[in-house]
C-alpha cells in the first residue's frame, strides 16, 4: 500500500529557507486540509446520524489512537464535559501506551493488535457504544485490532485516516479519509494530517452534542461554571435568556449551576 502521508514533501532543502519561506510553506500547505475535509462531508454527515441515534439512547463515543492521533482523541473528549456539561465518561479518549503516553512515547506500544480491544474492554464498551479509530496512516495495529473486534462485537465504528485504501479505512464501516497529501516535513503527520483529523473531530463531537441537546441557539447552556470567565460568560447568557440585570443573573445563574436551569427556573416562577 502506498501511503501519501509518507511520500514526498512539496519542498526541499528546507532548512536553506528562509523564516518567511517555512511559515508560507506550511500555511499553503496547510489551505489544503479543509478541501480536503469538505470532499468528505457526505462521509461525516452519514457516520455522525449514526452514532446520533445510538448516543440519544445512552451510548457513548470513543476515540482511541497512538501518539498524536491519540492525543488529539483525548483533547477532544476531555472538552465535552466543560464545554457540553456532559459526564466525562459519555466521551472516552484512549491513547497507546496509557495516559502516561500523552505526555512522552511509550515505544512500540502502537505495534500491539490485541491491547486496543483489552483497553476499551476496561470501560465495558458494548452495542450501544460508538468507537472511532484514529490513525494518520491507516496502519496502526493498536487501532486495526480494536476496530476489528468491536466491529465483530455489534459496535459502531469509524476510522479517521488520510490514506485512501488502508486497512484502517477497508476496516471501519464508516471510512473518513481526508487526504491532505504530503506533509511539509516529509512524513511528520502532526502538521496536516494531524490538523485534518482535528477538524474532523471538532465537527463529530459539536455536531453530536448539538442534535443531543446541549447547545440552544448558538450558546453552551449546560457548560461547566468551572471558573471566573466562564461564569461571567454565563450570567451574560441568563442576561440575554431572562432580562435580568447583571447581578440578579449572577445570583440565579450561581444558585441553579446552569445557564438552562436559570433560564428555566425564571421563565416557570
Amino acid at each position: 500500500m502506498k501511503k501519501i502521508t509518507e511520500s514526498e514533501s512539496n519542498y526541499t532543502g528546507l532548512e536553506n529557507m528562509s523564516t518567511h519561506e517555512i511559515l508560507a510553506g506550511i500555511n499553503a500547505e496547510d489551505a489544503k486540509v479543509h478541501l480536503a475535509i469538505e470532499a468528505i462531508l457526505p462521509n461525516i454527515e452519514a457516520f455522525v446520524n449514526t452514532a446520533f441515534e445510538r448516543m440519544k439512547n445512552g451510548g457513548r463515543l470513543f476515540y482511541l489512537g497512538a501518539g498524536t492521533s491519540g492525543r488529539l482523541g483525548i483533547v477532544d473528549a476531555s472538552e465535552c464535559p466543560p464545554t457540553f456539561g456532559v459526564p466525562h465518561g459519555k466521551v472516552v479518549g484512549i491513547i497507546a501506551g496509557g495516559d502516561s503516553a500523552i505526555r512522552k512515547a511509550v515505544e512500540f506500544a502502537e505495534d500491539d493488535t490485541e491491547q486496543g480491544w483489552k483497553d476499551l474492554l476496561e470501560y465495558d464498551i458494548n452495542t450501544n457504544d460508538t468507537l472511532v479509530g484514529i490513525a494518520a496512516s491507516g496502519t496502526t495495529p493498536y487501532v486495526i485490532g480494536a476496530i476489528q473486534k468491536a466491529k465483530s462485537e455489534g459496535i459502531l465504528t469509524a476510522g479517521i485516516t488520510c490514506n485512501p485504501d488502508s486497512p484502517l479505512s477497508k476496516e471501519a464501516e464508516h471510512a473518513l479519509v481526508a487526504v491532505v497529501g504530503p506533509e511539509f516535513v516529509t512524513g511528520s503527520t502532526r502538521m496536516k494530517s494531524g490538523t485534518a483529523q482535528k477538524l474532523i473531530l471538532n465537527m463529530i463531537s459539536t455536531t453530536l452534542m448539538i442534535k443531543l441537546g446541549h447547545v440552544k441557539g448558538n450558546r453552551m447552556v449546560d457548560m461547566q461554571l468551572s471558573n471566573d470567565k466562564l461564569v461571567d460568560r454565563g450570567t451574560k447568557m441568563v442576561m440575554e435568556g431572562t432580562g435580568l440585570d447583571y447581578n440578579d443573573a449572577n445570583a440565579l445563574l450561581i444558585k441553579e449551576g446552569s445557564v438552562r436551569k436559570a433560564i428555566e427556573k425564571h421563565q416557570n416562577k
